[in-house]
């Protein structure tokens, strides 16, 4: 089993966010089956790999980088030719193609399909992000009706949705970080998340959108966009409710009776896919298939085809040709 590289800016403050985190987590997961650690190449750090260190070694046959990182994906793909790399896609959206030498795991089946269109002669997995055990419903009394966390929300959630409820519930609103979320989602009834706009905004998807399934996990009743991964595990009706649906007095309605009937409406969700124990055993059989597939690019060439525009181009000629063909064949 070869060794993981997961490459990374820095781990600092500077580079905290909900991808860094799943990032270093899949790396936890990762050390279950294999070697794995953090290389980092924008800033160095105490106790880190660097990543302009790390190539000076001549050990590196036997060692696979992960990369993940958005925009960096082609630099980092570029610079690393003669090595193996594996994309490790959260979000999509970003633009760039790769070669078909690179394999592709994905954390949502709406990446996956995402991929499987864009690079079409690859190896693709789907390997979900995995929910802490801390995320459980206790059972507890609850004494917040709706929680919100401002992060990612839309405008028409913090500036007409919310001032709205707050006149006829009790709401907490979260602008800042909480160590202990999943008590607060223990506490509360209702948990609305509206990212859509967020993402519009930022050019690319909802990489797996874990609030939403964190509160579910907490017990919550969840009114939610369902763009992006959301819809991966969003089930309106059953599992969820979708928010911003026609008109404010509509959303208002559902939510204000969702907080009186609690804790009916809501049929779950079978979180077992995304803890720990099934992710690692996924990850296990991935990670042997992508030894299986490095051995076998050492000593074969690629020869499937791909979807590039050229060749798409080509065959929309040939298309066209066939189709007028049949037109002025005669009978």
């Amino acid at each position: 089993m070869r060794n993981l590289y997961f490459l990374l800016p820095g781990t600092d403050q500077r580079y905290a966010c909900g991808g860094l985190f799943a990032e270093l987590k899949t790396l936890r997961l990762a050390q279950q089956v294999c070697s794995a650690a953090v290389v980092t190449y924008d800033q160095r750090e105490p106790d880190r790999l660097f990543l302009d260190d790390l190539l000076q070694s001549s050990t590196l046959a036997d060692s696979i980088f992960v990369v993940s990182w958005g925009f960096h994906v082609p630099r980092l793909v570029r610079r690393l030719r003669s090595h193996q790399v594996v994309y490790h896609a959260h979000s999509t959206g970003y633009g760039f193609t790769l070669p078909a030498d690179v394999p592709i795991i994905t954390v949502s089946r709406n990446s996956l399909a995402y991929w499987g269109q864009r690079s079409s002669n690859g190896l693709l997995f789907y390997l979900p992000n995995s929910i802490s055990a801390a995320f459980t419903n206790h059972h507890q009394p609850r004494d917040i009706d709706v929680l919100v966390q401002t992060r990612k929300s839309s405008e028409y959630l913090l500036k007409t949705l919310v001032p709205a409820l707050q006149s006829q519930c009790y709401l907490v609103c979260l602008d800042n970080f909480v160590e202990d979320l999943a008590g607060l989602f223990n506490r509360s009834r209702v948990y609305l998340y509206d990212s859509a706009e967020y993402w519009a905004l930022s050019g690319v998807s909802e990489g797996f959108g874990l609030p939403p399934m964190e509160a579910i996990a907490c017990g919550c009743q969840v009114f939610s966009s369902l763009n992006g991964a959301l819809a991966d595990y969003l089930d309106p009706g059953f599992n969820c409710q979708k928010i911003g649906v026609y008109s404010t007095t509509y959303d208002l309605e559902r939510i204000l009776r969702a907080i009186q009937d609690y804790p009916q409406g809501s049929t779950g969700l079978d979180l077992d896919p995304y803890r720990d124990s099934q992710v690692v055993s996924r990850l296990r059989i991935i990670l042997a298939e992508l030894n299986h597939f490095f051995d076998h690019r050492s000593i074969h060439e690629g020869n499937v085809p791909g979807l590039g525009q050229p060749r798409l181009s080509r065959l929309q000629l040939q298309r066209w040709g066939q189709k007028l063909g049949r037109k002025l064949r005669p009978g």
